[in-house]
């Protein structure tokens, strides 16, 4: 099974990509827990690299609206019927002139298995 998650930042901002290029920066990190669902792994997009004021080299971010794709195999004991995958996102936004502390929010996708 393959799920999207779509992400959309403002128009000014960026967060630091899954893999960044300071290592004092936060990536970008797509987690779920394990159960009816066994994570097999996110796919980001390819990053881009923006220089801003804030670091001496380009950085690798994303910006506007972007997905992330993440693979499951669904559990061989997994109950028929609907039910909710649960997750977190965690991030660091930033604008063109510094970045915020890092966040976690919580992801929920609805399922059904048939």
């Amino acid at each position: 099974m393959e799920s999207r998650v779509e992400v959309s930042l403002l128009p000014g901002y960026h967060c630091n990509s899954n893999t960044p290029s300071e290592d004092y920066l936060i990536p970008l990190r797509l987690t779920w827990t394990s159960g009816t669902f066994q994570p097999l792994g996110v796919t980001y997009p390819k990053p881009s690299k923006e220089k801003y004021e804030f670091s001496e080299k380009p950085v690798s971010v994303y910006t506007g609206k972007f997905e992330l794709i993440s693979k499951f195999k669904v559990a061989p004991n997994a109950p028929a019927g609907p039910g909710m995958l649960e997750g977190s996102l965690r991030y660091q936004a930033c604008n063109d002139k510094m970045c915020f502390p890092p966040r976690t929010v919580p992801v929920k996708l609805p399922y059904t298995i048939q």
